[in-house]
């Protein structure tokens, strides 16, 4: 039964929405959404500059202005000219009974926007009117205001508790099959389990006489055995860091994803990987976000474009330094690396930097990927081209970015959607190996 327009709900959008999904207009269903007037302006602001939240709100003003043509924007105009959503306005400044900038004894863009809120609120009083903001603070005071607030749930992950792990134990195999597949290399999962795994997750095998660590191979259906590579010197130490190496050689596997606290290897695993195949790839590039520092922007740095990001950079330079540093400085694979960066076969860059270029036949590592949004991971595996290979690393408990977090992130939307996938391998990393006392420190503090 269709609902009335009484039923329709009216949802208000917050800056923060805009800016974590350009699109997120079209993702009420059938309901209204207002903007308030305050929020343009803050987008005018966002307008100008390379990062995504630049790039969103640039692309919002585009589909405002496309609705909008030849209509008056502060009257309801249909989302959908074919009616399967609903309408949208734009929201003049205003307030019902509360005026929130008195009542919290401030001129701010926040409280003028919840004065737009609460305005529709007393225009509409037969409809559920929601603010709908990222911004957790915002929405305790809509609260305090007895105003209905929620976080934007589009791309939210339902219980990153439960998360994919990419790995398990099966305990009592029989002995026999594990020494098949130390014999034969392989074996049909149906000898070891009922049910069919995952696609390329990873397993410990054991029995009371022996144990393995294997895989599933979804084309071959097979469980296959895994063995411990060390690559440019560098030497998996635990199980975890055996299996994240794996996906990373396997040519099969087109996406990898590394979730796991600092120091469990992750991003040092990806580089000397992609080191290893560098010579099956014309580039490797080697990109993280940029979250500066208590939320200031580069632009208050010294220097040009390359010195205001390199700071930014550092842990990448580091960890291809550490493998550097495993060789003698006379022996050719030490320089290997600084010939291969002097030829920009090796590129690191912020992940701003690569918007607009070719990723054909790329080896493409992103860092902190938990720092992006859905929309920005699906725009950068979208631009895949043919043969190239893409590893996020990241961990999605330590979020620095003010709108995101553990659930609404880009790494754990990923690791979400792309369980199952053939062409997809993920690893949880839990065991720290940084050292003694960074182990210590992840415990106690």
């Amino acid at each position: 039964m269709a609902k009335t327009k009484a039923e329709k709900k009216i949802f208000v959008l917050d800056t923060s929405v805009i800016i974590y999904n350009h699109n997120a207009l079209r993702t009420f269903q059938e309901h209204d959404v207002v903007i308030p007037i305050n929020v343009l302006e803050e987008l005018d602001n966002f307008k100008k500059g390379n990062d995504n939240k630049n790039f969103e709100a640039r692309e919002f003003i585009r589909i405002l202005d496309a609705l909008s043509k030849d209509k008056k924007i502060t009257e309801w105009i249909p989302i959908d000219p074919e009616g399967n959503r609903g309408n949208f306005m734009v929201g003049m400044n205003g307030h019902g009974d509360v005026d929130a900038e008195k009542v919290f004894g401030e001129v701010k863009q926040d409280h003028k926007i919840l004065n737009v809120a609460m305005g529709i609120q007393t225009l509409y009083p037969n409809q559920k009117v929601i603010l709908v903001s990222k911004d957790v603070n915002l929405r305790l005071k809509a609260k305090a205001l007895n105003l209905l607030a929620e976080d934007y749930e589009t791309g939210k992950v339902k219980n990153v508790d439960s998360l994919f792990k990419g790995k398990n134990t099966l305990e009592e195999v029989d002995p026999a099959v594990i020494n098949r597949i130390y014999k034969d290399g392989a074996v049909p999962f149906e000898e070891v389990t009922d049910e069919r795994p995952s696609a390329n997750s990873y397993y410990i095998l054991k029995s009371p006489k022996n144990s393995l660590l294997a895989y599933f191979n979804p084309v071959a259906n097979t469980f296959e055995r895994v063995e411990k590579n060390t690559i440019s010197k560098i030497k998996p130490r635990n199980a975890e860091q055996v299996f994240a190496m794996h996906a990373i050689l396997n040519p099969d596997v087109k996406l990898v994803t590394l979730q796991g606290v600092a120091g469990t290897g992750k991003t040092l695993l990806a580089i000397a990987g992609a080191l290893e195949q560098q010579k099956d790839f014309n580039q490797v590039y080697l990109a993280r976000p940029i979250v500066p520092l208590s939320n200031k922007d580069i632009g208050f740095l010294p220097g040009d474009a390359v010195a205001k990001v390199n700071p930014y950079m550092e842990p990448i330079w580091d960890n291809l330094k550490l493998i550097q540093n495993q060789f003698r400085e006379t022996e050719r694979a030490f320089k290997k690396i600084t010939e291969l960066v002097d030829t920009e076969k090796i590129v690191v860059t912020p992940l701003a930097f690569i918007r607009g270029r070719s990723l054909s036949n790329i080896f493409f590592i992103i860092d902190e990927a938990q720092n992006l949004t859905p929309h920005e991971v699906k725009t950068i595996i979208t631009r895949a081209g043919e043969g190239t290979k893409i590893v996020f690393t990241g961990d999605i408990y330590q979020i620095d970015t003010p709108y995101l977090d553990s659930q609404s992130n880009g790494l754990s939307y990923l690791i979400d959607k792309f369980r199952g996938q053939d062409i997809y391998a993920h690893v949880t990393l839990e065991k720290g190996e940084r050292s003694e006392l960074a182990n210590l420190a992840n415990d106690l503090l």
